[in-house]
Order: C-alpha cells, then structure tokens, then sequence
C-alpha cells in the first residue's frame, strides 16, 4: 500500500510540475503578443524623438539632457506605467521606420493625428491640441485671414501655413523658419506671417511678445499624440489612463504652462 501511495504522489507532483511548466510558456506566449506585457517585462517604454524639435524635444545648451514639453509627458507617462521612458533619437524623416521596425515602443514627437496616419498607426489621445495663428504688430489692422488679401506674410515655402496665406489673398515673402519670420513682422518688412500656435507661445514664453499679437486664429484644430504600431492596442489604453491622470491632477498642465505659459493639452 505505501508503495502504490508513494507511486501515486510521484505521479501527482510530475503532473502538478507539468502544469507548472505548461503554465509559464503559456504566460510568456501572451506576453510575446501583448505590448503592455512586454513594456512591463522590460520595465522600460522606449519613445522615439527627434531631440532637436525645442521645445518638444532638445538637449539643452545642444549637448546637455534630453528635455522638452514631449519628453516630460512621455516621462511621466512611464512613471504611472511604473516603467522607465527610455528615448532613442532619430531623425523625422526615420521615425516612422523606426516605429515599423521595432526600435521603439512609440513616438514622442508632436505626432499630428492625420487620417493617412490613422490607416497604418494607432494614436493615444491628444495631449496637444493647437491652431494656426496670425502673428503681426500690435498696431496692425488684421484681425481676420479675410485681412490677408493684399497684404504680405513672411512663409515657409514648404509649409502649409504658406498654402493659406496664398488662399486668404496674401502674397507670400520666402523664409527659412520662424524666427526669420517674426524679424521680418517686427523690422515691417511684411505685414504678418502664419504659423502654429504653440510657437508663438514658445517665442512669447521665452522672448516675450515684444510688440506683437495675434490678429486671429485658425477654426480647425491639429491634434497631436503618441503614435505606435498596430499590435499596441493594450498598451495605447494603458497610456490612455496614464494621460487621463495626469490630466486630472493636473500634471499635464503644469508642464504646459511651464514651456508654453499656457494649457495646450485640450
């Protein structure tokens, strides 16, 4: 009897350690195919950004840490994961592909949700929502996109902004970026010069208005977000509660304020 008894609970502990094995391979198969799982696993969530985008990502002084308004919201995004961001730079132009090759979990990167974007990418929700502004002196008599016909605006060539400066009428003087732009405006060279929102803000919070103001602002909103690939659907509603947290106490804000000295996050 004691032989068949020992027999029996031989027997019973290979098949509970059978169960046990079973069970372990079974927990690593999901979390092969679940992104959330995966982040937790590794205990990091790698963002992809660009590190020369200020005030999004940059390093400040050019060779100091990563920062920016992206960098802090992916960062604090981690912490409520309960994971380390982790940031792997790369240019715009690569970032996609980098996405698509695995080389980071997301894109950090002011990332406009666009409906060609929304057939291949999942997005998070918004945590910049922004307009198209004029920007021109304070004495102007532009207070419309109406205003702009006959007047001139200082435009990128390649950007859109440039596109409605030439659909509202204006006649539009080619520059490199914004803050040939904004000379131009202030020097009177040209009247205005379209561009997003959240680089005026920039430019008031760290150089201060000197004697500008926006005549007007676009309906129409961009909205930007975190980008991942197609197979996050857990981990994009994990960072969905994370944002919405912070949201709610206030983190999202705060950060806002303090690279915009305003709430860009909806």
């Amino acid at each position: 009897m004691k032989h068949r008894l020992s027999a029996f609970a031989l027997l019973a502990a290979g098949t509970i350690a059978l169960a046990g094995c079973s069970t372990g391979s079974d927990s690593s198969d999901a979390a092969e195919g679940d992104a959330l799982a995966q982040v937790q696993e590794a205990g990091e969530i790698v963002f992809g950004t660009e590190g020369t985008y200020r005030p999004f990502s940059f390093h400040e002084d050019g060779s100091g840490d990563l920062v920016g308004y992206d960098v802090e919201i992916a960062q604090a995004v981690a912490e409520k994961l309960g994971v380390e961001a982790k940031f792997e730079e790369t240019q715009w132009d690569a970032i996609f592909a980098g996405l698509d090759a695995g080389r980071f979990d997301a894109i950090a990167n002011q990332v406009s949700i666009t409906p060609q974007r929304e057939a291949d990418y999942l997005f998070s929700e918004p945590y910049t929502v922004s307009q198209g502004v004029i920007v021109t002196v304070e004495s102007s008599d532009i207070a419309s996109f109406e205003d702009l016909a006959g007047k001139t605006t200082a435009q990128s060539l390649t950007s859109n902004w440039r596109e409605l400066a030439e659909e509202s009428g204006a006649t539009v003087e080619g520059v490199e970026g914004w803050a040939q732009a904004v000379a131009l405006v202030q020097q009177g060279r040209v009247d205005a010069t379209i561009n997003d929102e959240l680089t005026w803000l920039d430019y008031k919070t760290t150089e201060g208005a000197n004697g500008l103001k926006v005549a007007a602002t676009t309906e129409d909103s961009s909205k930007q977000a975190f980008a991942f690939g197609q197979d996050s659907e857990t981990l994009v509603d994990a960072v969905n509660d994370a944002l919405a947290e912070l949201r709610e106490d206030g983190t999202l804000a705060e950060i806002s304020d303090k690279y915009f000295g305003d709430d860009v996050t909806e």
